[in-house]
């Protein structure tokens, strides 16, 4: 799906541009990607987001940009058809089957490769307990949480929309 011969897409053959999530400002890349885009799809994945998953990785990336960046550095983002900043820590999310889902941040160097990690090695090797399957929501609390508490913020952000992050249970 990647289609490099546009002279207006900057990104190369790191991310595909005719996915349907670039239209949402998703990077659809590999899982160590050469720019750093502040939410990235796991092209490697082995299923694909829903209409409704789509939908939450979109206001992942809203939430994310309006409370880190003020204005005028959110037109500079603007200017590329993907958000990326260099000195941001960006999310790679990745899709491992139905209301399976982990991911990395780009900057990690050690340990897992995703979180929670794929379904074949959860739970493999002595004394590991296995974290997952996770539904995309449990994910993204996730990577808002501190120790054990997920960050009010962005419990707030997702209380304000339902249509995107319907109540759990």
């Amino acid at each position: 799906m990647t289609r490099t011969e546009d002279v207006d897409w900057p990104f190369g053959n790191d991310a595909d541009q005719d996915d349907p999530l670039t239209k949402l400002r998703i990077a659809v890349t590999g899982r160590h990607p050469r720019w750093c885009y502040l939410v990235a799809f796991d092209r490697g994945s082995e299923a694909r987001p829903t209409d409704a998953e789509a939908a939450m990785l979109a206001s992942y990336l809203i939430e994310y940009k309006y409370h880190w960046y003020n204005d005028s550095y959110l037109r500079k983002l603007h200017r590329r058809p993907l958000d990326v900043d260099g000195g941001a820590n960006g999310v790679i999310f990745r899709k491992y089957g139905v209301d399976d889902w982990g991911y990395r941040r780009q900057s990690w160097t050690h340990g897992p490769m995703y979180v929670p990690q794929s379904p074949k090695v959860r739970g493999v090797g002595l004394g590991r307990v296995g974290l997952g399957p996770l539904t995309l929501a449990q994910v993204m609390d996730h990577t808002h949480q501190n120790v054990d508490e997920v960050s009010p913020r962005w419990l707030e952000w997702k209380a304000a929309h339902p249509e995107v992050f319907p109540p759990e249970g």
